[in-house]
């Protein structure tokens, strides 16, 4: 159910492959409010990072609506504030909603520095001064401002993650989005990420986060989403979740995952 604080909406999102053989999202249907922090687990291959990804249309949703900020993302044109048919500006959407990969993909070849300011200066034509400024700020936020002329290859799994991060927040995003963000990093490392997104969800940024860390979903989240097959089978708040899932394949999943 929509309310004036929901941010996004997403409606019976679908998502086929294989003219339909293959339903990776098949009638996801949820809220996002402002200043969630909405943790979605599940099983491998549920379809968790195909709706995560769906979001910002890094995938292309077969069917369904996506409503961003009170436009639905998913038509190629708009009727917008004034009555007049817009196209939809995907470069500009992407900007509101920051990502964070597995990956880090952070470029190699340039700097730390280079890498914060690379996306404010060219795509929303910040001074270079002022983008520096900004990076430098975000990095000290994190413990990283010494690295700041680095390379990635002189970095740290944890320290990577902890730049990407940073980032995405240097665009200052009204959204961001986490696909399992520590999945990539040896275990010792998992924890400095996990930090650093617990002060985002302190600091009241709306985030959507796909992760296998419990710990991160029981304390942090606002709502946890559990998914399987493609659908959403069952959410609530993380206490109602983790002690008493209503759902057989909710239990046998937690059943799974806290006693292995």
């Amino acid at each position: 159910m929509a309310t004036s604080d929901s941010l996004i909406q997403v409606r019976d999102l679908k998502k086929h492959y294989h003219r339909g053989t293959i339903k990776a999202l098949d009638g996801v249907t949820v809220d996002i409010n402002k200043g969630d922090v909405m943790v979605v687990i599940g099983p491998s291959g549920s379809g968790k990072s195909t709706f995560l990804r769906s979001l910002n249309l890094l995938e292309e949703p077969t069917d369904g609506e996506i409503i961003f900020n009170g436009v639905d993302i998913t038509k190629k044109k708009y009727v917008d504030a004034s009555g007049k048919k817009v196209k939809l500006d995907i470069d500009s959407l992407r900007q509101k909603m920051g990502m964070v990969f597995q990956h880090f993909n952070l470029f190699p070849h340039m700097t730390i520095l280079d890498n914060m300011t690379l996306a404010p200066m060219k795509v929303k034509g910040v001074s270079k001064e002022e983008a520096e400024k900004k990076a430098l700020e975000l990095l000290d936020r994190v413990g990283l401002a010494d690295r700041a002329n680095a390379y990635p290859i002189q970095l740290s799994g944890g320290q990577k993650q902890r730049v990407a991060i940073v980032r995405a927040l240097a665009m200052e995003p009204d959204v961001m989005l986490f696909d399992e963000p520590t999945s990539a990093l040896d275990p010792e490392m998992v924890g400095e990420v996990l930090d650093v997104m617990k002060e985002l969800a302190k600091e009241g940024m709306t985030m959507v986060v796909v992760t296998h860390e419990m710990g991160f979903a029981r304390d942090v989240a606002d709502r946890v989403i559990f998914m399987a097959d493609g659908y959403v089978v069952e959410e609530g708040k993380p206490e109602e979740m983790f002690t008493n899932p209503k759902n057989d394949r909710t239990k046998a999943f937690f059943s799974r995952i806290l006693n292995s």
